[in-house]
């Protein structure tokens, strides 16, 4: 099985309207940067989203919430993006707000086969609101339900034509977990190499949960906020 694609273009060619999709990343990090522009370029809309958060108002997801292309966030944070503020506020966009820790294991759970899970993080709060509630040990838990999706969008950092990957430092964030969670898994690389080159111990994702991978290019890489000091 071939699972190297030339672009990104053509490793997104079946997403269509109305897809459900994870996208690594967590804020501007571990973003897969031309996977997200393909999909712009592409037109796709109606998409459901799953991910940490949707970018800021041009980088990330952000680009195709400002064109209009995303009808759901399922997201932890979105405090860097004004047009999700206008779209949430106006009733254009669909937003369901997830604990951090909950979404991150709502996606694992979804890539292990595990249909859901009790969490005390929530409880007594709007976020249980319309939950299954238990006492385990005096300590009320939430059920919640796992994550999955049609596709999942993850940024690593080297990869082989096998699909195994390797990130780096803190661009693994999400990536790990949606990789394994997504019925297909397409990966965007800095680096590709033949099969047989990692260090299996490194090895972070392995290629069994990987369909589609492809060499990325021109990473702009951003900062959300750039907070400096003068020199001494």
């Amino acid at each position: 099985m071939n699972k190297v694609y030339p672009d990104a273009a053509a490793a997104i060619f079946d997403i269509e309207d109305g897809a459900v999709v994870m996208s690594g990343g967590f804020g501007l990090c571990g973003n897969p940067e031309n996977l997200i522009a393909a999909l712009h370029a592409r037109g796709t809309t109606g998409l459901s989203v799953i991910s940490n958060n949707c970018g800021i108002d041009d980088k990330g997801l952000g680009i195709l919430l400002q064109a209009r292309q995303i009808r759901k966030m399922v997201s932890s944070y979105v405090g860097e993006n004004k047009n999700f503020e206008r779209q949430f506020l106006s009733g254009e966009l669909e937003v369901e707000l997830v604990p951090q820790g909950t979404l991150a294991e709502r996606i694992r759970a979804g890539g292990a086969g595990i249909p859901a899970f009790f969490t005390p993080t929530g409880a007594g709060t709007v976020v249980a609101d319309g939950k299954e509630t238990r006492d385990f040990g005096g300590v009320v838990c939430v059920m919640e339900t796992a994550l999955q999706a049609d596709f999942a969008l993850v940024k690593a950092w080297k990869g082989d034509t096998h699909g195994n990957l390797v990130y780096r430092a803190t661009a693994r964030n999400f990536n790990p977990m949606m990789a394994m969670a997504g019925k297909v898994t397409i990966a965007e690389v800095e680096e590709l190499v033949p099969a047989g080159e990692l260090d299996p111990d490194q090895i972070h994702t392995p290629g069994i949960f990987v369909q589609r991978i492809l060499k990325g290019v021109g990473y702009e890489k951003p900062i959300e906020q750039r907070t400096t000091r003068p020199r001494p």
